[in-house]
């Protein structure tokens, strides 16, 4: 038997292009049903250091200078999700650098102490974990260098080690951080952007996620847990989504409840999004397009929003 052998950059597909997605795809904005706008807009304003971009109406949307990271549209007429149900496990905000990413550590830490869950070393990534007022889950992380990622057998090494979040801020935390959290009106420096690095989703099961995500959308596969998660990407990023069955499995269908609204897919054209629009169609899926969006339902009733990059 041949041993497979480990590699630092993604295999080549056998995939034809036209059944992928292109390699510049990217996740634009995540959007949240919130029952309490004004909670939710200090949370992620105060704590998590987000910018508020824009307020309309019913209609908060945050960022890092500039970039749309988390849209909050208020309606309280909707009842909150189960747990157990189909939906968001979690939103994975993307620092550029461990500093970055220790500030709003160190942010979340003094502002809303109890939202933190958890953290861990994944291989490719440090991240910190944390839930929101409303119950929905935030991932704060940054990525260890490409060149560090172990591919073997197709799949790049995820795993999860003991991460200590006070040694991590005793070693990336600056003198300059701590005067930005105490500031009444922290103005961020140009170093600390970051960018919606995926969305993580709990599903019914992993086989009809491998379907409608993989060989329809067009993510390629980058590791299982068994039947329990599944993560996928485009351009050899570790992963750009997930979906698990650990709170949710034989779920079915989602009701309309607060919580996850709209996944947003930016892909670098509108000629990719036409292509994406008739690879759906060729698989007998029914979609809206009203020639910039490209809307589709998931097997879960997940609202996956698909547009070319401004």
């Amino acid at each position: 038997m041949t041993e497979q052998t480990t590699a630092h950059t993604p295999p080549a597909t056998t995939r034809p292009v036209e059944d992928l997605l292109p390699d510049a795809t990217a996740m634009g904005a995540v959007t949240l049903n919130v029952g309490d706008l004004d909670l939710m807009t200090r949370y992620y304003r105060d704590a998590v250091m987000l910018t508020v971009l824009r307020a309309e109406g019913d209609e908060v949307v945050l960022g890092r200078h500039g970039v749309e990271l988390l849209v909050l549209k208020h309606d309280p007429s909707l009842p909150p999700g189960s747990p157990r149900s189909a939906g968001l496990f979690h939103t994975a905000i993307l620092f550029e650098s461990q500093a970055a990413l220790a500030t709003a550590l160190a942010s979340v830490a003094v502002k809303a102490p109890g939202t933190y869950a958890g953290a861990g070393d994944h291989d490719v990534s440090e991240a910190f974990y944390f839930t929101d007022p409303e119950g929905n889950g935030v991932e704060l992380y940054a990525d260890r260098p490409r060149s560090t990622w172990e591919w073997r057998g197709g799949q790049v090494k995820m795993g999860t080690k003991w991460l200590d979040p006070n040694r991590f801020l005793a070693e990336h935390l600056t003198d300059a951080a701590r005067d930005l959290i105490a500031s009444a009106n922290p103005v961020l420096p140009a170093g600390e952007a970051a960018v919606l690095g995926h969305v993580h989703l709990q599903v019914g099961d992993v086989p009809t996620a491998r379907d409608f995500y993989v060989h329809k959308l067009g993510f390629a596969e980058t590791t299982t847990y068994g039947d329990q998660a599944l993560f996928v990407s485009a351009g050899g990023y570790h992963h750009h989504m997930a979906m698990n069955t650990w709170n949710s499995l034989g779920a079915g269908p989602r009701v309309p409840a607060l919580g996850l609204g709209t996944v947003d897919i930016v892909v670098p054209t509108t000629e990719e999004v036409a292509r994406i629009t008739d690879r759906l169609r060729g698989h007998g899926l029914q979609f809206r397009h009203d020639g910039a969006v490209l809307r589709v339902n998931d097997p879960w009733n997940n609202l996956i929003e698909v547009r070319a990059a401004s």
